[in-house]
């Protein structure tokens, strides 16, 4: 039997999971013209919207309520679907490297043909990593740019707010990070297991579990802004409003508070204050500028997950095959 040479072991990798290969591709290159088409049409779509008002007046409708019958609804529709198939990419990821990439050939035996070969089996296991790794890697990379480049200003009344999950995820290197993530833990589900379907259970359960407690802690994941005075009650709307409140004549603090909100007015502010009898406003929020700072520690969050998970399942294949 002829034995299987190192250097022989990428294009291995690419010849038995080819139809993954070809499937990635396929995708990668329907985002890049549907983005190429949005970026196109960018001109037109915010066009659609001009005639509308956020508060609504009485003669123009409300932005939020401009759809689909023009360009404007495609756009935003289209970005909205490729920003959440770029930020959920880590499930399918995470089901194919538990189910494909390692656990159908522990389940086989055909990862222990191959170590018969001349292949060790860290060599073995870092070969099907580091192959879709730098595809998924570079792949998704393209994606999140072309997705920014598309979305051109990123009107919110478009493309959505910036720290909406899809969108945050989708327009910054977390999502390239949630992709590692998702290869890192599905291969480690795959050694776990060695089984096709309970791996890609457990790889499923897994990417889901991170996706969700990064999604409810995100807004921790960087200082706070807290501005007081009249500015707190009308923040920009690029702001991600994360607690607002009052202050008392007697110097409570009172949270959660939407008195005077609605004042359009100096005036009615301070009639506002002494008929509610407060003196103040505060409000705590995360400003645009947050962006980049709660991507770096998100993506630096993941990155870890994704090299413990990597490195968990080298230790665990060296002590079984010890």
């Amino acid at each position: 039997m002829s034995t299987l040479p190192v250097r022989g072991l990428p294009w291995t990798v690419l010849r038995l999971h080819r139809s993954a290969a070809v499937l990635w591709g396929a995708a990668l290159l329907a985002a890049t013209v549907a983005l190429v088409w949005m970026h196109a049409i960018g001109d037109e779509a915010r066009a659609g919207i001009a005639a509308c008002a956020t508060p609504a007046t009485d003669a123009l409708p409300p932005c939020s309520a401009v759809h689909a019958i023009t360009a404007d609804g495609i756009y935003a529709d289209t970005l909205a679907f490729v920003g959440t198939a770029v930020s959920y990419l880590m499930l399918p990821v995470a089901a194919w490297a538990g189910g494909a990439l390692t656990g159908r050939a522990l389940e086989t035996g055909t990862a222990r043909l191959d170590w018969t070969q001349s292949v060790t089996p860290v060599r073995w296991l870092a070969a099907r990593l580091t192959v879709p790794a730098a595809l998924l890697a570079s792949g998704t990379t393209a994606a999140v740019l072309l997705n920014v480049w598309a979305r051109q200003d990123g009107n919110p009344n478009l493309v959505g707010d910036w720290y909406q999950p899809d969108v945050f995820v989708s327009t910054g290197p977390a999502a390239v990070a949630h992709v590692l993530a998702g290869l890192a833990l599905g291969a480690l589900a795959g050694l776990l297991t060695r089984k096709t379907l309970p791996a890609v259970g457990l790889a499923l359960a897994a990417t889901l579990v991170l996706r969700n407690v990064l999604d409810w802690y995100r807004t921790s994941l960087w200082p706070t802004v807290t501005t007081t005075g009249r500015a707190a009650l009308d923040l920009p709307r690029s702001a991600l409003e994360l607690e607002h409140g009052a202050v008392t004549t007697t110097g409570e603090r009172i949270g959660n508070n939407t008195a005077c909100v609605g004042s359009d007015s100096l005036a009615d502010i301070q009639r506002c204050e002494s008929r509610s009898g407060l003196t103040d406003f505060w409000a705590t929020y995360h400003p645009r500028s947050h962006f980049w700072p709660l991507q770096f520690m998100e993506t630096g969050l993941v990155l870890a997950l994704a090299a413990a998970a990597t490195l968990t399942a080298f230790w665990l294949l060296r002590r079984r095959t010890a």
